[in-house]
């Protein structure tokens, strides 16, 4: 995995001096369709088989994220919503009118992170 580096400073301190951080390159993208055919070659299943069930999972998958449910995917991970927000002071009433939506986490699975143990780094030049 190619990284590069750059210098970041202190949100909660401006004053303190700069870091240098490693930054993932992100070396482009890999599609359902790239999926789909990638898995093809290991099933019995088509392509467009495997792209169709794909893009269902897509569309279902909000359905049950916003009625509040963890969504785990076996040895892949889990996905669930998270709520961004305000804060309001304590003396003060809460509403929904202090949210400003939501986020969605992904905690991969034990098996997943195991899996990404043997990266190996090399600096974009």
């Amino acid at each position: 995995m190619k990284y590069k580096v750059v210098e970041k400073g202190n949100p909660s301190n401006p004053a303190a001096p700069k870091k240098q951080y490693a930054n993932a390159v992100n070396a482009g993208k890999f599609t359902i369709r790239d999926f789909a055919k990638e898995i093809a070659g290991r099933s019995s299943l088509t392509r467009g088989d495997i792209e169709n069930v794909l893009n269902n999972f897509i569309d279902e998958l909000p359905t049950f994220l916003k009625l509040g449910l963890s969504v785990k995917l076996g040895e892949f991970g889990t996905l669930r919503l998270s709520i961004v927000s305000e804060g309001v002071e304590a003396d003060k009433p809460f509403t929904a009118d202090s949210i400003k939506g939501t986020k969605v986490i992904f905690t991969p699975g034990v098996e997943l992170k195991d899996s990404l143990k043997d990266v190996r780094f090399e600096e974009n030049r």
